[in-house]
């Protein structure tokens, strides 16, 4: 426990210096785009491989195994990898409540597997979203220094920690550099996607609000009326 407590200010990957390790950036990407061509074909905008070839290539495009160095080109190929999953999935989302609205989906079965697909992609690429975003991106988080990092759009409750018992003022961001990974990110997704508003870590720019109210809203819709309205079906 106290060699633990002592290596406290090592553990993190701001002090490795290597950068957060991209695999599971990766790993979510392709369950999003496994996702989406699992859809329904009528809930489809596109041929049902065009726009997975697209984020395939942008994947591939910036695929370091690191995230250690950052150019203008990589910003933009990574925020638009997630723009066009995230535009695809509310797509999707639009297309399913189209189907229940006018009455055009009587197998109730299949709307409730897609609803669920629709729901997870939804987590994936907000979690996603918030990750490139925050404080600069992964690279800024893990490779600059706190005083020449951009403003936060969340408040984390490990940045709020340092004044805490022992155990836990350890871990705190002040104590030990904490800054959040995808898994973080994924968190407040998935949190946010099942409450439908913030739980611990709180949005804090303008930005980070109206992509949690997007993602809430959108999380209500799937869980209430499309669950909902499928379930009827079945019944």
């Amino acid at each position: 426990m106290a060699r633990e407590r002592d290596t406290a200010r090592i553990r993190h990957p701001r002090h490795e210096r290597r950068g957060e390790a991209r695999l599971p950036a990766v790993v979510a990407t392709l369950a999003a785009i496994g996702l989406y061509l699992a859809l329904p074909q009528q809930l489809l905008i596109a041929p049902r491989y065009v726009l997975p070839a697209l984020e395939l290539l942008l994947l591939i495009a910036i695929n370091p195994r690191r995230l250690t160095r950052q150019t203008k080109t990589f910003r933009v190929l990574s925020l638009t990898l997630v723009l066009t999953i995230a535009a695809g999935n509310l797509a999707a989302l639009g297309l399913l409540i189209d189907q229940l609205v006018h009455a055009k989906a009587q197998d109730g079965r299949s709307l409730l597997i897609a609803a669920l697909q629709v729901w997870l992609t939804n987590i994936i690429v907000f979690g996603l979203a918030y990750w490139e975003l925050d404080r600069g991106g992964p690279v800024s988080r893990t490779q600059e220094p706190r005083e020449k990092l951009p403003l936060a759009d969340f408040r984390f409750s490990q940045d709020e920690n340092d004044d805490a018992v022992g155990e836990v003022a350890d871990g705190a961001s002040k104590t030990s550099d904490w800054v959040p990974t995808l898994m973080d990110y994924l968190y407040v997704s998935v949190t946010n996607s099942t409450a439908f508003s913030p739980t611990d870590t709180m949005p804090l720019s303008t930005r980070a609000k109206l992509m949690m109210a997007i993602q809430s809203v959108a999380a209500l819709m799937t869980s209430l009326l499309v669950i909902a309205r499928a379930v009827s079906i079945l019944h």
